[in-house]
């Protein structure tokens, strides 16, 4: 297992208790100590449990953050890589939504293996290394 940062939706299969998620959490948690998860990904988690009105599973996930997590900022580094993926992908007819970018692009900046279901998406980006514990 590789250092490794978590992408929203593998977050989000984590705190739905997803049995195989919860298990390569653990397994991480015992090698590395914490999970690393982007500023982006922790905004679409706050974002997502406040539209529902899912305050206690906000209350779960705060707890959560505060104990396991290292949050990654976006910095200027991450915002050039971000803008070559986001010209090459519209290039090729291919753009993704910016937050998607921006998570990848700092997965690619602190040399982290992506995390994700959404492979469809983020295996067009070069450079970036995907796995799915959901499977």
């Amino acid at each position: 297992m590789k250092p490794s940062m978590i992408d929203t939706d593998t977050l989000s299969y984590f705190l739905r208790h997803h049995p195989d998620i919860v298990e390569k959490f653990q397994q991480y948690l015992k090698k590395y100590d914490k999970i690393n998860l982007s500023i982006i990904s922790y905004y679409e988690m706050l974002g997502g449990l406040k539209h529902k009105d899912a305050y206690r599973q906000l209350d779960k996930f705060q707890v959560f953050m505060k104990d396991s997590t290292v949050l990654l900022p976006v910095t200027d580094y991450s915002c050039q890589i971000a803008s070559e993926i986001y010209a090459m992908l519209r290039k090729q007819g291919k753009p993704l939504d910016n937050m998607d970018i921006l998570i990848a692009s700092i997965a690619i900046e602190n040399e982290l293996v992506l995390v994700t279901h959404n492979r469809k998406h983020f295996g067009r980006i070069k450079n970036l290394e995907i796995e799915d514990w959901s499977i």
